[in-house]
């Protein structure tokens, strides 16, 4: 036991640019200076790790309503999370010494506390085995990592044991178990990644430009900044290690996204804090409008609005901007209601105009010279919000970008694997995630293109493409009913072979962007997207039972738009179509045909039709 604790407090610490884009993390020295941020005179302090727990930096009012608070807040206040990682290496040991069975595990700590590991049961769907959620910020991993996490779901099965990236460039293993999950961590650690304080009320993977520092038109490099906020929230400033208690009691998960240039990659629209590059139209330096509040839940879908602030884009005003922000809806945000948790119900509580003067209040009180101004004019020239997709010559001299299609964002063990050599072999062991849940492949050697088209991981028989098809190419997807309790459908095997089957009846002369989600949480994103896929009640006519009857369907969004003009499709197009295809696709085709100006295929080969039954 000695050593799973010991291990467990150690995380690896960098040192040198903040630009190696194939670690994760970098150590970040803290500021604190004047800030409100704690006091530790009589904080809590956990013995078995000697850091304070998350409830120690929060204020006697903020503790009083937490106490009166929802279900989870009174977990969250019994035992704090941010140390649970050593209460799972307790059970883990238990386990394989057979003295636990993982159904003997306090229900606290089963279903709510261990999300502070990173780990989520999934005691519907897979009793017993759990999503594992890395933070991945930016969304660079390398080689070794991409390996490894073939290595850790290995055990599971093909079925069970895949790895999914995620709509925040984010990587998640299906099917971990209790005692497995020390070594997991501690080979995380060991590649200088971590899965702690990635979920439940934490602050969730960073988001930046995927194609940062080799993108022709960006107006900011986001690694080092993403890399900051990420050791902010996710590294203790006294300790070193992983895991920061200041940042351990949120009222409800937060999201952070910064975009790099004007093509909004990272999507600010949808996030509590949303950075948007713009230049300053007075002084010509390089900075960041904030927006605030967007997020997706299932009683409200709320687009980010203007916070009338606008800071510069170096790392001390960006860090401290989030870390002001963060301080107030910590301790401030609503602790009874989840559903009224976010950051965008303590903006409306302020108004706009009073929050601002709240954030800048805040920041002025750290004394860091941070200068907060007002929102900047956007650059109105025309721009076309660019593909990730394919090959693209790099601002680097005989370079190239390449990216690839993941269908579904799904990997198998055997396709990490493959992608982690074929970045060995052409990107120095370089990956780079998208929030549409695909790869690119950065600095590749203008002379090596050829060969790499030819590689069999991109052949006839092999799901990735570097050139998929308009409507293939575009899919986004939740986790789907396979995994997930509350999804009424599965989404990624559908989504997969019906975006296959309408690139087969349709002709395009534009992408095509269909998100499929499960449940109205629309982890799936469907309000962003061209058209959207929500599981949904539907019925349809049993010819034996001669009336209609229940069966698995959707709703369909319709029209929502990303990039500098981006918008949220807030009600559906239609609703109560069964999910059959001879039912859903002919219904998607006219959408395609009546919105979008898609044509009816050529006839192709036999062998190639898709029947659709009327």
């Amino acid at each position: 036991m000695v050593h799973f604790k010991t291990t467990a407090l150690n995380a690896i610490l960098l040192s040198g640019s903040a630009l190696l884009s194939a670690t994760a993390f970098m150590n970040s020295p803290a500021k604190f200076g004047g800030s409100q941020l704690f006091s530790t005179t009589d904080a809590e302090v956990d013995t078995r790790t000697g850091k304070p727990t998350g409830n120690a930096f929060l204020s006697e009012e903020t503790k009083e309503r937490a106490l009166k608070g929802n279900p989870i807040e009174k977990a969250k206040q019994s035992k704090c999370g941010t140390s649970l990682f050593v209460d799972v290496y307790e059970y883990a040991a238990k386990i394989r010494a057979g003295e636990l069975d993982w159904k003997e595990v306090e229900k606290a700590d089963l279903d709510t506390r261990i999300k502070y590991v990173g780990m989520l049961h999934r005691n519907k769907r897979t009793p017993g085995q759990f999503l594992l959620r890395l933070k991945v910020p930016n969304g660079i991993v390398n080689a070794d990592q991409m390996r490894f996490y073939a290595d850790c779901v290995e055990p599971y099965g093909d079925e069970g044991g895949v790895i999914d990236i995620t709509t925040r460039q984010n990587i998640q293993f299906r099917g971990v178990r209790i005692e497995d999950a020390p070594d997991i961590i501690d080979g995380l650690h060991a590649r200088n990644q971590t899965s702690f304080q990635s979920a439940l009320d934490n602050v969730r993977n960073m988001v930046g430009n995927p194609i940062a520092g080799i993108d022709d038109k960006e107006l900011v490099d986001t690694r080092e900044l993403c890399n900051a906020i990420n050791d902010l929230v996710s590294l203790d400033p006294v300790t070193g290690t992983r895991g920061n208690p200041i940042w351990g009691n949120l009222p409800r998960k937060f999201n952070i996204a910064i975009s790099g240039s004007r093509d909004d990659f990272a999507h600010t629209d949808i996030n509590d804090i949303g950075l948007v590059p713009v230049v300053h139209a007075e002084t010509g330096e390089m900075g960041f409008n904030v927006v605030l509040g967007g997020y997706m839940s299932i009683k409200r879908i709320a687009e980010s609005i203007d916070s009338k602030m606008w800071i510069p884009s170096d790392r001390n005003s960006v860090v401290t901007l989030c870390e002001a922000i963060l301080r107030i809806f910590r301790d401030e945000g609503n602790r009874k209601d989840r559903q009224k948790a976010r950051l965008m119900w303590l903006v409306e509580e302020y108004g706009v105009d009073e929050f601002k003067a709240e954030v800048t209040k805040e920041i002025e009180s750290y004394d860091r010279g941070v200068n907060v101004d007002v929102t900047q004019p956007l650059d109105t020239t025309p721009f076309e919000r660019r593909k990730l997709h394919g090959v693209h010559k790099q601002p680097q001299e005989g370079k190239c970008r390449v990216g690839f299609l993941v269908p579904s964002g799904r990997l198998s063990q055997n396709e990490c694997r493959i992608v982690a050599d074929i970045a060995d072999k052409y990107t120095d062991g370089e990956i780079r995630l998208t929030v549409e849940q695909n790869i690119v492949l950065p600095n590749v050697d203008e002379s090596r293109i050829d060969e790499l088209m030819a590689e069999p991981a991109f052949g006839e028989d092999s799901r990735f493409k570097i050139n998929p098809g308009k409507i293939e190419g575009n899919v986004v997807t939740c986790t789907g009913a396979q995994f997930c309790s509350l999804a009424m459908i599965e989404t990624k095997a559908n989504a997969e072979d019906v975006a296959k089957d309408l690139e087969k009846l349709v002709d395009c002369d534009r992408e095509i962007r269909i998100h499929w989600t499960g449940c109205p949480n629309s982890c799936g994103q469907v309000q962003v997207a061209d058209i959207g896929i929500m599981g949904a009640p539907a019925r349809k006519m049993d010819p034996e039972k001669g009336k209609p009857v229940a069966v698995p369907g959707c709703k369909i969004f319709v029209g929502g738009r990303i990039g500098e003009d981006a918008h949220l499709a807030m009600e559906p197009y239609v609703t109560g179509i069964p999910l059959a295809k001879e039912d859903l696709l002919p219904v998607l085709v006219q959408i395609m045909k009546d919105e979008f100006g898609a044509t009816d295929k050529a006839p192709a080969a036999e062998e190639d039709l898709v029947v659709i039954d009327e």
